[in-house]
């Protein structure tokens, strides 16, 4: 399953474990991805948002007043 959000595409992104002794091996990070029902040109379909769109409003949910700004 493709951790990828579907309004801004934030996928995951490879860094470094670093260690006390500043050895470093590779990792992971992977976006914190939740499946909404969202409104999309008037109806309703599940979308996977990530949080930060959900939290900056950038996505409305049915039954959520729509908010100016």
């Amino acid at each position: 399953m493709a951790n990828v959000c579907d309004y801004c595409g934030k996928r995951r992104m490879s860094g470094n474990n670093v260690s006390h002794s500043k050895r470093h091996t590779k990792r992971v990070f992977h976006p914190n991805i939740q499946q909404v029902r969202a409104v999309i040109n008037g109806a309703i379909k599940r979308v996977r948002i990530c949080t930060r769109c959900l939290r900056t409003g950038k996505i409305v949910k049915p039954g959520q007043p729509t908010t100016a700004g």
